[in-house]
This record gives structure tokens, sequence and C-alpha cells, in this order.
């Protein structure tokens, strides 16, 4: 099957990759086109735009920061959309707004072409080992259809019902995560502060009923000053923007989600953006 993938960074680069290990033949762009020779050496072939991946291509996937770069790369000059005929399918994998996510498939569907947007948990890691968990919005068949693609990427995928339902599900992960995050980084903090062994106190409370993914996957980079990104700080800031977005629909407090934006904010103004996660723990002041 010809695939094709748009937008090689943090997540991208491992994704594609592990579409060529299960013998997908692929077709890649990124503006950037350095980042593509790794896997043109694994046997990818480069295109030169959006529209030419989607000429080549079956199914197009993207994995882009943000709504207006998706809508750019689907719907923009030489976009995606200038490339794609009756039957083909674009899975979007990045993280976006859900309404504009339902806009966009009703707008590829003019061309009777499907979208499934399909974000996905486990940051660089799980990219890194093909176990990332996947969540899809959009038509069913399509999604049987693209099945091997994911379970080439993924562990853990589940079909969420219509277009949108993918985004709005990752947003409610990203809800979890943030407050996890914090929780995390104020208890080291607070470890910190009083004087106690931060390392004995992890190995204590993340065996206990304080135990999460985050104490024990970026509890110990902060604890060696390892501030390098799986998930950048910016990138969870503008996914809690858009579940921001997503609450102010329902007319209701959602303090925890509140909290946490303003504080993964205030760390992107205070230059952090760049960091992982973990670094939210950086705007306190640390001895």
């Amino acid at each position: 099957m010809n695939v094709g993938f748009i937008g090689l960074g943090i997540m991208g680069q491992p994704m594609s990759r592990h579409l060529l290990q299960a013998g997908f033949s692929l077709t890649v762009y990124n503006r950037t086109a350095s980042k593509a020779q790794a896997l043109i050496e694994m046997g990818a072939k480069l295109a030169n735009s959006p529209a030419a991946v989607a000429a080549a291509s079956k199914i197009i996937i993207t994995m882009l920061p943000d709504t207006p770069e998706v809508e750019a790369v689907l719907f923009g000059e030489n976009g995606v959309y200038e490339g794609l005929s009756a039957g083909k399918i674009v899975v979007d994998m990045s993280t976006i707004s859900p309404e504009a996510t339902a806009q966009f498939a009703a707008r590829l569907r003019e061309k009777q072409c499907e979208l499934l947007d399909a974000p996905v948990s486990g940051g660089e890691n799980g990219a890194m080992a093909g176990t990332l968990t996947i969540m899809v919005g959009g038509d069913e068949q399509a999604f049987q259809k693209c099945l091997p693609l994911f379970q080439a990427m993924g562990r853990n995928i589940v079909h969420l019902g219509a277009n949108g339902n993918g985004q709005r599900t990752k947003l409610v992960n990203q809800v979890i995560c943030a407050l996890n995050i914090l929780a995390m980084s104020e208890g080291l903090h607070l470890a910190e502060r009083i004087g106690l062994d931060a390392e004995k106190v992890l190995q204590v409370v993340s065996s206990g009923a304080a135990g999460s993914w985050m104490l024990s996957n970026l509890a110990p980079r902060i604890l060696q000053n390892d501030f390098q990104p799986g998930f950048m700080i910016k990138l969870q800031q503008k996914d809690l923007r858009l579940a921001m977005e997503l609450i102010k629909t329902l007319g209701e407090d959602f303090p925890g989600t509140a909290l946490t934006y303003s504080l993964f904010t205030k760390a992107v103004e205070a230059g952090l953006g760049e960091q992982g996660t973990q670094g939210l723990i950086n705007i306190f002041k640390r001895a």
C-alpha cells in the first residue's frame, strides 16, 4: 500500500520508520527536507509538496503542531487537497480543534475522500517503541482500511465514532496528563523545599497510591535535571487551550483544567516552552 506522511518531527520520524519497517511504501514531506534523510536511506521517497504526497499515496498521514498548520497543509497552496482523488483517506494524527476537524472532513468529502482524526498518546518513547495509544474518529470503513497502519505504530487502538471524537478524547487525555504533571511537579518541589532526599521520596511514593506514569517516567528525569522534550511544554499548553475552548461550550467550571492551563501558559511565557513537560517544575524557584 502506498502511504504518505507529512510532518517528521519528534513523533513523525519514528512513526514513519515503523511504517517502513512494516513494509509500507512511503512518500514523505517535511518543510525542512533534511529531516527526511534517514527515512530516505531506509527506502522512503521524498516529495516536494503535500500535494505531491497526496498524488502518490492512497492514505495520507499528517502529524503537525496545531490547527492552522494542518489547515495549511491540507488546503493551502500545493496542499493535500490538490493531490487527492476519490477514495483516498487522510489521517490527521495531530492534536487539533475537534470543530475544525469536522469542517476539514466535510471539505474532503467534496472530493469523495474521508478524514480520520487519530491523535496519539505515549510521547516520543511510545512513538519510538511503536506502542502509541491511538484514538480515532471518523468513518468505520475508513478506520478498518487504516487499521494495519495504526497497528504498525501503536498498541491500543480505539475507534470512537464520528469525526472529532478522536480529538475530543485526546483533550480528555491531556487534561488528565496535565493534572498529573502538576501533581508530580508540586510534590517533588515540596520534597526539595523541606529537605528530603528526593530520590528516596520518589522510590516510596511511586510504588504506593500516588504512583502514576508521570512519576515513573518523568520524575526521574527531573531529578537528573533532564528537561529534553518527549513532549514539549508549548504543545501541552496548546492542547490545554483547545480543552479550554471545548469546556467554554459547556457553560461549566473545570477548575483543575483552568489551573493547569494557566501554569503551562506561565511556563511558556517564562521561556520554558521548548522543554519537556517535566520542565513545569521549573516555574517554581528551585534551590
